[in-house]
């Protein structure tokens, strides 16, 4: 994807609010999504960012006015919180167990908007044909990461008896979730394109032609396939970026749109300890990341620790900062740090409400 932002930069640590708080840059948010939604057009598919990564709908309303035909959500909650804000195509990109309760939130859903669900087994189809009958389904296929989905092969199969049940089965969908790793993000975009094909041709064989073809993390969206085959893409972490993704190279520091701007509390001998800890910055901290989230402005340093409220940060050039200085920090995995915060501070001056926080049912 090309740099929207080739003299951008984050946001500077300035203002009295009280830390810790995420801090949005709106200029680079904004170069972000354009940035997506051009590699969409350029491939000549349907973008539908995952708004799992914001729960904002300022940030959904962004991404939709720059082409995005909708959005992917998590959970029904997610989904109701969206649709309330007046985002009328919806796509739960998960394995659904309806039951009556569920069931009852879907059908008042259907009423306000279009919703599309995940199923990945007969069971949970028919559990979801009894509470919504019609409802409009993706069959999710395993291209690797092997969390849900049926083996490609089986696709077919599957949507043949999804459709005998009463689903209008509209195609498949992948996560390719096993690209979060270094090294391996060609062999798992070519393992997706792959088993996305490969379910298509299950479906055609079964007589449901497929209309969707749905995949797209932000590490694979960048080496994906030119849209052969596949009708749309559902990257999330793209529009703030996060640690993950600048240590596996899907980011640049200038496309970091959010960081946490926390305030230096101690300083000892080869360290200094930040007033955000795993209550702020999320406790996710893969086996290959070099820390608990990096330092956007001092990108050296690591953080070896977090506790509930403290971060713990190796320092070993100096001067270190003094305490009551402010720094930048950027989460290793953003989605879990929006969750934890009720705002977003954008720009300083603007305050936008993570209005899908907690949104997990």
């Amino acid at each position: 994807m090309p740099d929207p932002h080739p003299s951008g930069g984050a946001p500077s640590v300035v203002g009295a609010r009280p830390t810790p708080y995420l801090h949005v840059d709106a200029g680079v948010l904004a170069g972000n999504v354009a940035a997506m939604a051009a590699l969409a057009r350029s491939r000549r598919v349907a973008l539908r960012p995952h708004a799992k990564t914001h729960k904002c709908l300022e940030v959904a309303r962004l991404q939709v006015d720059a082409g995005a035909v909708g959005l992917t959500v998590a959970t029904v909650s997610e989904a109701e919180v969206f649709a309330e804000g007046g985002f009328a195509d919806l796509f739960v990109a998960y394995p659904l167990w309806v039951d009556a309760g569920r069931g009852a939130r879907l059908r008042a859903l259907r009423e306000h908007a279009s919703v599309t669900v995940g199923i990945d087994s007969l069971t949970g189809a028919r559990a979801l044909a009894a509470q919504v009958p019609g409802a409009a389904v993706l069959v999710e296929v395993d291209t690797g990461h092997h969390r849900t989905g049926v083996p490609p092969e089986e696709a077919g199969a599957l949507a043949e008896a999804a459709a005998r049940s009463g689903l209008e089965v509209r195609g498949v969908f992948t996560f390719p979730g096993h690209s979060y790793a270094p090294g391996v993000l060609e062999q798992v975009a070519r393992q997706e394109e792959d088993g996305l094909r490969r379910a298509a041709a299950s479906l055609d064989l079964h007589g449901l032609a497929p209309v969707v073809v749905s995949g797209g993390s932000t590490p694979t969206v960048a080496a994906g396939p030119e849209g052969d085959g596949i009708t749309e893409l559902r990257p999330g972490v793209y529009a703030f970026g996060d640690a993950q993704q600048w240590e596996l190279g899907s980011t640049t520091p200038e496309r970091l749109a959010l960081c946490c701007v926390a305030t230096v509390v101690a300083r000892h001998p080869g360290r200094v300890v930040l007033d955000c800890g795993s209550k702020v910055l999320g406790a996710d901290r893969a086996a290959w990341s070099t820390g608990h989230g990096r330092l956007l402005d001092h990108p050296d340093a690591r953080i070896t620790s977090l506790s509930e409220h403290h971060a713990v940060v190796e320092w070993d050039r100096s001067p270190a900062p003094e305490p009551g200085s402010r720094v930048r920090v950027v989460p290793n995995h953003v989605c879990n740090a929006v969750n934890l915060a009720d705002e977003l501070v954008v720009d300083d001056d603007t305050v936008w409400s993570v209005a899908a926080r907690g949104a997990n049912t």
